[in-house]
């Protein structure tokens, strides 16, 4: 069926076309992941390509790794095999040569570290999942790796404030699962959901596709814990959202990258998991169009309005050679999506009837597909999408 000169999608079709903009992250990182690592070539050792000199830190020797055994044993990686992974960055642009990977579970074996490296004069990275696209999750030389991956533990959510307290190596996937379950949500949502930490989200200020919705995370999170340099634990894990006695140390931290310390635990307000999700994929003829259906957008579905991102067609071309996708409309300069979320799904039809009608009266919308219906968004609680931005 179809209104407003545009047709409504309740198949999979449209599934495929949304997923074009919001692939479903865990697909399409194990997808790319596969296809850049099984690559045979190196990339080019980042302080060769970069033409950058080691400062005066101390090397690594067998009795600091016997020393990293004591604190973690069984959690030191030395095996050249395993640490190729953690070296490389995800776009297979730069390359580190670290020699140790240590995998702490608590913020304790994380201070013990950091103060131990301190005392001997030794350089460390701190990786999360390692999706950075800046190879800032790689080391430069050999510095030591501290990896977050085993510090993915929920300490406690109050269901009535919707605060979530956990260490900082949970996966925004998962944590998005577990708050689906509570009928909470995640105010943060990126591509890379399926492999990125949450702790490495705040360290780089992450954007995501609901900015427009609920804000940055300068404004999301409550608290957080970290580790600084010489192993001193600074802990502002509060969970008042109302707090406005002293410094706020944790912004400091919030887009540090790692250059202040190791951020090991947060706490972060989660929002209500919406009821009601509606999709809609519009088609413009240039980018001026796309800037008027952005305003249009914020004038007409205010406070439903949860995302709104645009892709050029070649960006669409790539998106169909490279993951086998189907773009459901005509070849267009530049694509729409548009999406909503809220508690009553008449209400929010409604509104985005509205939009879609003006959108087309006006000219800047030459074609679209919507989806209103759970079996064109995806199975109930698994809609996750993200881009690369």
């Amino acid at each position: 069926m179809s209104y407003f000169g545009l047709k409504v999608v309740t198949s999979r079709k449209f599934w495929d076309a949304a997923k074009m903009v919001y692939p479903r992250c865990g697909q399409i990182a194990s997808l790319l992941s596969y296809r850049f690592m099984s690559q045979a070539k190196e990339p080019p050792l980042t302080a060769e390509r970069y033409q950058v000199s080691r400062l005066p830190y101390s090397e690594v020797s067998v009795d600091d790794v016997q020393y990293f055994q004591k604190i973690i044993p069984g959690r030191v990686v030395t095996e050249e095999g395993e640490l190729k992974v953690h070296n490389i960055d995800w776009l297979r642009t730069v390359r580190g040569h670290s020699k140790v990977l240590l995998k702490p579970q608590t913020t304790e074996e994380v201070s013990q570290i950091l103060k131990y490296c301190n005392e001997r004069g030794l350089a460390v990275t701190p990786q999360g999942g390692n999706t950075s696209l800046v190879g800032g999750s790689v080391p430069v030389f050999d510095e030591i790796l501290i990896s977050t991956a085993l510090m993915d533990q929920v300490i406690s959510f109050d269901d009535v404030s919707g605060a979530l307290v956990c260490q900082a190596g949970c996966v925004l996937e998962s944590l998005n699962q577990y708050l689906g379950e509570r009928s909470y949500t995640m105010p943060l949502d990126l591509g890379a959901k399926g492999s990125c930490h949450i702790g490495g989200n705040l360290a780089t200020n992450a954007g995501g596709l609901r900015l427009l919705r609920y804000g940055s995370l300068r404004g999301t999170v409550l608290g957080l814990e970290a580790v600084l340099p010489d192993g001193s634990i600074l802990n502002c894990l509060n969970s008042l959202r109302k707090d406005n006695t002293g410094y706020d140390l944790k912004q400091l931290f919030i887009g540090s990258e790692g250059t202040l310390g190791i951020i090991t635990a947060l706490s972060i307000i989660c929002p209500r998991k919406p009821s009601a999700v509606n999709v809609a994929l519009l088609g413009c003829e240039d980018f001026s169009r796309v800037l008027q259906v952005f305003t249009l957008c914020r004038d007409q579905l205010g406070e439903i309005l949860s995302a709104c991102e645009f892709m050029d067609s070649e960006s669409m071309r790539i998106v169909q050679k490279h993951l086998k996708l189907i773009n459901p409309l005509p070849d267009n300069a530049f694509y729409v999506l548009v999406e909503t979320s809220g508690s009553c799904g008449k209400h929010d039809e409604e509104k985005l009837d509205i939009f879609l009608e003006k959108a087309m009266d006006s000219g800047f919308v030459t074609s679209g597909t919507v989806a209103t219906d759970q079996v064109s968004l995806g199975p109930p609680g698994t809609y996750h999408r993200g881009t690369s931005a």
